[in-house]
C-alpha cells in the first residue's frame, strides 16, 4: 500500500502532531517514574485521551519506579497481556488485573 502525498504543510502539521504526542507521553511517563500520577489514573485517562491510549503497555509499566523489562514483561505474562498491546486496547479484566497488582 502506497503512502498517500502529502503536500509540505500537511507533512509539517503531522510532524508537528507527533512531536506533541510523544512529548506527552514522555511526561506522562516521568509523572508515573515520580509518583506524581498512579497507573489506575492513567489507565482512566486513556479511556479519553488518544495520546494516552496509543502508548504500549510495556512502555507504561517500565515506567513504574522498579519496574524493568524483565519484570514488565513478567507482570503482562501473569495478566495476559500481549507485548505489543497498547493502554487502549486493554480489556476491562486485564486493567482490573494490573490496577490490583499497583493498588
Amino acid at each position: 500500500m502506497a503512502l498517500p502525498s502529502l503536500t509540505p504543510e500537511q507533512r509539517q502539521a503531522a510532524l508537528d502532531k507527533a512531536a506533541v504526542a510523544r512529548k506527552k507521553r514522555a511526561e506522562l511517563k516521568k509523572s508515573l517514574k515520580m509518583g506524581e500520577v498512579a497507573l489506575s489514573e492513567v489507565l482512566t485517562l486513556a479511556q479519553t485521551d488518544e495520546v494516552i491510549a496509543k502508548l504500549r503497555v510495556s512502555a507504561l509499566l517500565e515506567a513504574m519506579p522498579g519496574i524493568g523489562i524483565a519484570k514488565a514483561r513478567a507482570i503482562m505474562d501473569r495478566t495476559n497481556i500481549s507485548p505489543s498491546r497498547r493502554v487502549g486496547g486493554l480489556g476491562p479484566h486485564q486493567r482490573a488485573a494490573l490496577v490490583s497488582l499497583f493498588s
